[in-house]
């Protein structure tokens, strides 16, 4: 498939137009080492350290003269070299059936030129656009690789959380790279049951062809236990992967979850506000085999990706 259409195509291209041609001559001398820079850093537990490689990168090249024209202009700039990146990556029809809208939006975003450059979306589109994260649904994307390290799993045991997850992390081989969903916010239409099924099950045909892999993981506040009864309705992004073979490590409370759950819910926000709820991150693991055999028997109830 032509991963790129001549009006997208164009549309980078004008991005990487509003900069000066002296500046284009340097985003272009440093898009090599800024994207190996970004790629190596991409196992990091931190989503957002190639984004700090690219910063620095950009940085180093104009000073304080960086905008945020030459942050999108180099996001462009890799983004017109997808076409090259995304073969080289193996991906299965379930990703690549998403890369048109995925970079429709992507074209979108830069076009419209938004300032300042909101740093959680910079840090997204540079992943997107050197596919280190992949989509995963029209709200999900994937990282492709991601740590879960056993110190996470002995302080969840330690501090009162359960002993069981040991046995689970030991089985599930969790020491190896671990794909990673994250939700991407400037498209919510997939953030539902429907469309967290599909993340998981893109997720499994992306893991088929990288047996060195031990699952994909999940890690939000959205994943907390009480959230049960207090959201009910977010209930089944726990508890779906739970029934079939995930297992949950606690993270534990910080300023970000409280933020993001209390924005969201007037009911949250007034319970957090009373005391009576502390928003807690918690991950979710869905180990490889259990993962592909949830996938495989949503194929063979004739449920596909795209349900």
């Amino acid at each position: 498939m032509d991963l790129l259409t001549p009006e997208q195509i164009a549309a980078f291209e004008a991005v990487l137009g509003r900069v000066s041609a002296d500046d284009r001559a340097r985003l272009h001398a440093l898009k090599d080492e800024a994207a190996a820079a970004a790629e190596a850093s991409a196992p990091h537990w931190d989503f957002d350290q190639p984004a700090h490689r690219a910063e620095e990168a950009l940085r180093a090249a104009f000073g304080d003269a960086l905008t945020d024209d030459h942050r999108r202009a180099l996001v462009a700039l890799w983004a017109l070299e997808t076409p090259a990146r995304v073969p080289a990556a193996d991906l299965p029809p379930a990703v690549l059936d998403l890369y048109p809208e995925w970079i429709q939006r992507l074209a979108d975003f830069l076009t419209a030129a938004a300032d300042p450059y909101d740093r959680d979306f910079w840090a997204k589109d540079v992943r997107i656009a050197l596919v280190l994260s992949v989509p995963g649904a029209r709200t999900q994307m994937i990282d492709l690789s991601s740590p879960l390290g056993p110190g996470q799993v002995l302080r969840h045991a330690r501090e009162g959380w359960g002993w069981s997850v040991i046995p689970a992390y030991a089985a599930a081989q969790a020491w190896k790279p671990w794909l990673e969903v994250h939700t991407e916010s400037r498209e919510l239409s997939d953030f539902n049951e429907a469309g967290w099924d599909r993340a998981w099950a893109t997720a499994a045909e992306i893991l088929k062809r990288r047996p060195h892999m031990a699952g994909m993981i999940g890690s939000s506040w959205f994943y907390d236990p009480p959230l049960e009864q207090i959201s009910p309705r977010l209930a089944y992004l726990r508890l779906n992967p739970l029934r079939h073979g995930a297992f949950m490590v606690h993270q534990g409370p910080g300023e970000i979850h409280t933020m993001r759950a209390s924005t969201s819910s007037p009911t949250r926000k007034a319970l957090i506000e009373e005391g009576k709820y502390t928003a807690r991150s918690w991950i979710v693991a869905w180990p490889r085999a259990a993962l592909i055999r949830w996938a495989d028997g949503r194929k063979a109830q004739g449920l596909s990706e795209a349900a």
